[in-house]
């Protein structure tokens, strides 16, 4: 265990020098990859080595706790919480070796460079470097963004001092981490199952997603009708050409619905008002129609103007990664590192847009040499962040040096994955300096008459057809967001309609009923959840990757077999129920959004970081998180988090009854009532145990599905789970040459059949 025994930033000019001076300066990075790729900048002169990632940390159980700290009360935390929130620091057994090597190495260095990434991660292991390895020559802190011979050899010829704010803010959000998970994670252990954990992004995420499943659980779904129209301008001998398709958009003035005119918790119109068809009333109208006279209603014609997207921070290339590749954040971090440290892509944490002006001008210069004159922006773009905390802001993520490398001529030194995100990073960095994508966008509207009845009103019937026009593609010429082929993309986007005039008569080639169906929210993906929480300034892009492993790591959600969505768990409502119950300022999104701005805000020393944690810890005129605990462990029933209700079923939806007297239960029962005094009739619920979720309604019991997303859990199908596990025992039949009874039964991968009793 080491204390903290020098200031952050602290160099040699306050130490004597205890190496010759003909020594090597001693380079210290992070990983062997960055090492290799620095080494071959810079000559004799310098020993690289890497740290490989921190040298020392909290402890991280019981048994690296030291021995002089073991009887304290707060010795389970890692953190002094009696004396200022001072952290024990332990060097772990796997990093003792690179710690031994290293001071080896400083026995023969005249100076030290710590030139570890330019964040709070790489401010703190620089920090502790200095505070193990306690150098007595000079040390220098030397920064980059990119791993270049330009960038290396002018970090060495700037070099800088520790940032004392950015190992303060990464050591404080250490610790506020460490107190949220360490304390709230025992109380999950305790109520619903062991091996549970808590965090303070960690938990807000699967509350966000728990919370997207409950409005897939209770949604409604509605069935509406409309028409599609084929229709065509007029030509010789009454045939049609240039065809295109209209949807029906309102009856004499009354609105055919869409989508969100739904109630989705009663699948009900919002709006009485609106035309609601069925099957029936569309092939009505279809039929008053046929004979109906069309014509141009209306046009509308307007020019449009799209700009091109910023280059990529940590968080939109993540988003884009998972969207076009099916990347997982995890692995689009993993990629980029390796781009990085091998010196193709600048730093790939950072939440800035800004470009610097070398590379804004080999942006340029790429747009005029490759696509022409006519796709670059009059002036260079600059792209402005909305980060408030302005250290932490680095550039944009692009590709290293100037001018860039083509895609191309990296292919056979890039792996399939790393030439996929170099290739992203590349066409989203040029198409930010290119033009904008100018079109027109059209809107026709398509009026009948209908044939009405002698002596009523005759009505009208309008349709509505969309077109597209590009009229210069500007910058979708290199990026297309969300699509592979920017070219193949253009086309796609194009809708392209006829030249008509208001008033013109058209030709109905063919009218087609067709029904709509309202679909649930959709579930978070990767890439849905990380814009999510960056919304809603919740957590950092940094560190979202390793915020999704953990969710699924800990079975809070998981992935279906195809698809890229985030599924919860029912241990991932019983969780948040807790939560949300009995500590809800723990999962508040404001909450936690504050709490973000408050650690940025002694990043930039704004805010006395002991005071802070003082108040979080221990409160003031609010409880702070330990008194909160320790009220709520004794009140927290564990079986009421851990049951999540399905409802009640009524009558209609009561399985047949089997006894005699379930039966005359049933018949003396009101119409609209409730099966109250039944066992099928009790509410069901889901109940999450300590070797998983089952159903439960009174004594009945079921297993359930392995797999089975929550939203598909409903309520008629957990009677059916009961009431098959009810006559699970029951024999299929009888096997013929062993006399033994035949099961059919349900395990986790399906159904099976089994021959004879467990017994046998």
């Amino acid at each position: 265990m080491a204390k903290k025994s020098t200031t952050p930033g602290e160099t040699s000019k306050s130490r004597p020098a205890a190496a010759s001076e003909g020594g090597t300066s001693l380079v210290i990075v992070e990983s062997p990859a960055k090492a290799r790729t620095i080494s071959k900048f810079l000559g004799r002169g310098y020993t690289i080595e890497a740290s490989i990632g921190h040298i020392r940390d909290l402890p991280q159980g019981a048994k690296e706790i030291p021995e002089e700290y073991k009887k304290e009360d707060w010795a389970y935390l890692g953190v002094n919480v009696d004396k200022d929130f001072e952290p024990v620091y332990v060097i772990p057994k796997e990093k003792a070796k690179q710690v031994r090597k290293l001071k080896d190495l400083l026995k023969n260095a005249r100076d030290v460079y710590l030139a570890t990434d330019e964040d709070r991660e790489g401010e703190a292991i620089s920090w502790h470097l200095c505070e193990v390895l306690r150098p007595r020559v000079p040390v220098h802190r030397m920064v980059f963004h990119e791993i270049t011979e330009e960038a290396i050899r002018g970090a060495l010829k700037n070099p800088r001092q520790i940032d004392e704010n950015l190992v303060r803010a990464q050591e404080v959000r250490r610790i506020v981490d460490r107190l949220y998970g360490y304390d709230v994670s025992p109380l999950l252990w305790r109520k619903i199952k062991p091996r549970l954990s808590a965090g303070r992004v960690q938990s807000v995420a699967v509350r966000l997603i728990v919370e997207r499943e409950r409005q897939r659980m209770a949604f409604v779904s509605a069935t509406y009708w409309d028409l599609i129209g084929t229709f065509g301008k007029r030509a010789e001998a009454g045939t049609t050409s240039e065809t295109f398709q209209a949807e029906l958009i309102s009856v004499d003035g009354r609105r055919v619905p869409e989508s969100r005119d739904f109630d989705p918790a009663t699948g009900r119109l919002k709006d009485a008002g609106l035309l609601m068809m069925d099957e029936r009333s569309a092939a009505e109208l279809l039929a008053r129609l046929r004979s109906a006279p069309w014509r141009v209603a209306r046009l509308e014609d307007k020019p449009y103007t799209t700009r091109p997207y910023a280059p990529f921070t940590t968080s939109t290339l993540q988003q884009e990664a998972n969207r076009k590749y099916g990347f997982t954040a995890r692995r689009t971090m993993q990629v980029a590192q390796s781009l990085y440290e091998n010196g193709h892509i600048t730093y790939m944490r950072t939440d800035s847009t800004t470009l610097a002006s070398v590379a804004v001008e080999a942006a340029r210069q790429l747009v005029a040499s490759q696509y022409g004159e006519e796709y670059l922006s009059p002036s260079p773009r600059v792209y402005q962040t909305k980060v408030k905390n302005a250290q932490e802001a680095h550039e944009a993520i692009r590709p290293a040096g100037h001018p860039f490398a083509f895609p191309e001529s990296l292919r056979n030194r890039l792996s399939p994955d790393e030439f996929k995100l170099y290739d992203l990073v590349w066409k989203r960095t040029v198409a930010s300096q290119m033009s904008d994508a100018r079109g027109h966008r059209v809107t026709v509207d398509i009026e009948a008459t209908l044939v009405a009845a002698p002596g009523s009103p005759s009505q009208t019937a309008r349709f509505q057809a969309t077109g597209k026009t590009i009229e210069f593609p500007g910058y979708l010429r290199a990026y297309v967001e969300g699509a592979d082929d920017p070219e193949s993309d253009l086309a796609d986007r194009e809708k392209v309609l006829p030249a008509v005039a208001v008033g013109e008569p058209l030709q109905c080639a063919a009218l087609t009923p067709k029904s709509h169906t309202t679909q649930p929210p959709n579930r978070y993906s990767e890439a849905a959840l990380t814009r999510a929480l960056e919304e809603m300034g919740i957590g950092r892009p940094s560190t979202y990757a390793a915020i999704i492993d953990t969710i699924l790591e800990r079975d809070y959600v998981f992935k279906p077999k195809r698809g890229n969505v985030l599924i919860p768990t029912w241990t991932a409502f019983a969780v948040s129920q807790l939560l949300e119950m009995h500590l809800p300022d723990l999962v508040d999104y404001k909450f936690t959004a504050e709490m973000e701005d408050e650690l940025d805000q002694i990043s930039r020393g704004e805010m006395n970081y002991v005071a802070y944690l003082r108040m979080f810890y221990f409160g003031n005129e609010h409880r702070g998180l330990k008194q909160l605990l320790s009220d709520k462990l004794s009140e927290i029933d564990a079986r009421d988090v851990c049951r999540i209700s399905l409802g009640r079923p009524s009558v209609e939806q009561l399985k047949p009854p089997t006894s005699n007297q379930a039966v005359e239960q049933v018949a003396n029962l009101p119409e609209s009532g409730q099966v109250d005094n039944l066992p099928c009739g009790e509410e069901v619920f889901v109940r999450v145990g300590r070797y998983g979720p089952f159903l439960q309604q009174g004594d009945r019991r079921a297993s359930l599905p392995e797999g089975m997303p929550p939203d598909e859990l409903t309520l008629q199908a957990a009677l059916g789970l009961l009431d098959k596990a009810g006559r699970g025992e029951e024999p299929l039949g009888i096997c013929p040459d062993t006399h033994k009874p035949v099961f059919v039964k349900v395990g986790r991968f399906g159904p099976y059949v089994q021959r004879g009793t467990a017994e046998d």
